[in-house]
């Protein structure tokens, strides 16, 4: 695909190109039956066009919208004891999400320490923090933020990708697999006006209150709520579902700029091994809860996923999995990490003493 420089290809033709391969490849996925695939499939696309130069920039209205829609979902889907299963299991989900944010943590100090990476690159890569405020906080001080950014959002396509691959390793079927989808079904219009006020006002009152992750974690737990109260009925039409999917998908692929993609690739064996260390650290936790109180495997390792909530809960959504255990877990963490990570980050960035990257502050990808 040409540059978007001048001579490139137009603005309107480079998103045709996107949505084109999207739905191409989100259709092959179905066709294999794999779970999630119609975010997995605009997630890909999304990498193609980036790295053959389009600069495509999803505006932030229509990814916190989409954010609210996979909030709603959950919802549904979510009973309201939720509640009382965190309170039942609070030793087990405190163990959870400590060992977690120990497994990141502790990981990326020993590539910090042995120098496997640059400067704190690994320490702030590693971070189970949120990917944004993770890339933005490693460039006051001093580490390579592009491979930063390469690391916190290739681990959310990885968690993803592999996640998709458990499913099948571990025999379950998706919800789509053996169901033709009625694309565009009879639409009970006021649920769907409900629905779509909670998806819309949901990540506004979050977002004056200041909530982390709010425009996930307010309309799911409104909406938990308020459905289970009987004074909404949640309405999502595959359509709906599909577009949110998309946008969700495509906001983490289109940040996997081509000049990204040639400055990891030097460092491409040490990083992919330390992000799949961290799934595989993260598997062993969710094995042990597995022993511990008896829940099924795939639930206990998407709730353990190392990272990408709303990519998480698409796919256990397209799953038979415990989603109400997978969900509880994820938010659980999610809060926690958003408090806990980027402080204790900094607080060992600055008692570590690392080795300073030469250059860093230059030719930055922002």
């Amino acid at each position: 695909m040409p540059q978007s420089a001048p001579g490139a290809a137009p603005w309107a033709a480079q998103w045709a190109v996107l949505v084109v391969l999207s739905a191409v490849l989100a259709a092959l996925l179905l066709w294999v039956h794999a779970p999630a695939a119609l975010m997995l499939g605009p997630l890909a696309a999304a990498i193609v066009v980036s790295s053959y130069g389009a600069r495509l920039r999803l505006p932030l209205t229509p990814f916190v919208l989409a954010q609210g829609v996979v909030g709603c979902l959950i919802a549904k889907m979510v009973p309201l004891s939720i509640v009382g299963d965190v309170l039942q299991h609070w030793f087990l989900f405190s163990v959870g999400v400590l060992a977690v944010v120990a497994i990141s943590s502790l990981l990326g100090w020993l590539m910090t320490k042995w120098q496997m990476l640059p400067g704190t690159t690994a320490l702030w890569g590693t971070s189970p923090g949120a990917a944004s405020v993770m890339t933005i906080m490693a460039e006051s001080y001093g580490a390579d933020v592009r491979l930063v950014a390469f690391m916190q959002y290739g681990r959310v396509v990885l968690v993803a990708v592999v996640a998709a691959l458990v499913t099948h390793v571990f025999g379950v079927d998706t919800a789509q697999a053996h169901t033709e989808v009625v694309w565009l079904p009879p639409v009970h219009w006021l649920p769907l006006g409900e629905t779509l006020a909670l998806a819309v006002f949901g990540p506004l009152i979050a977002r004056q209150l200041n909530i982390p992750a709010g425009a996930f974690l307010v309309p799911m737990i409104a909406g938990i709520v308020l459905s289970h109260l009987g004074l909404m009925t949640v309405e999502l039409p595959p359509w709906l579902l599909a577009a949110s999917y998309a946008l969700v998908g495509w906001n983490v692929g289109l940040r996997f700029s081509r000049p990204l993609l040639i400055h990891a690739a030097r460092q491409l064996p040490r990083v992919m091994a330390c992000i799949l260390t961290m799934i595989a650290l993260c598997g062993g936790v969710a094995w042990l809860m597995v022993l511990a109180i008896g829940v099924d495997p795939l639930t206990a390792y998407l709730a353990t996923s190392p990272g990408g909530s709303d990519s998480v809960a698409i796919i256990a959504a397209s799953t038979n999995v415990d989603v109400s255990f997978v969900m509880a877990m994820q938010t659980v963490r999610m809060i926690a990490v958003l408090f806990i990570g980027p402080v204790l980050t900094k607080y060992i960035v600055t008692h570590s003493n690392p080795v300073p990257v030469p250059h860093a502050d230059k030719d930055k990808t922002r």
